[in-house]
């Protein structure tokens, strides 16, 4: 799974996304993730399952769900606090019940 933490400059994102990565190699999890900007959205897209928004991105949640809509991406609106995960694993969680969600809508029968 390729996760990409989206920000407004990538400094913040870069921090998280170390953070997930590490959370999910803890547990066993064969995740990658990268950091990004607004501005390199929508080439990122095209290598992501999962977009971890940024807080102070919510403005722009709609556009950005929509573009990764068109890619099968599943977008996560991260908390305002998310700056203090400091070892990621709530990151993690935010990110392992967004993918469960989505296959759930993805197969109704599920």
């Amino acid at each position: 799974m390729r996760i990409l933490v989206v920000c407004g400059a990538g400094a913040s994102s870069t921090f998280v996304a170390q953070r997930v990565r590490h959370a999910a190699h803890d547990q066993g999890f064969a995740y990658s993730a990268f950091a990004g900007t607004e501005r390199s959205l929508p080439i990122d897209l095209d290598g992501a399952d999962v977009v971890l928004v940024g807080p102070h991105l919510a403005h722009a949640l709609e556009r950005i769900a929509q573009d990764a809509a068109e890619r099968g991406t599943t977008v996560v609106l991260l908390p305002p606090d998310i700056f203090t995960d400091l070892d990621g694993t709530r990151t993690l969680a935010l990110v392992r019940a967004a993918v469960l969600e989505s296959e759930t809508h993805d197969d109704p029968g599920a």
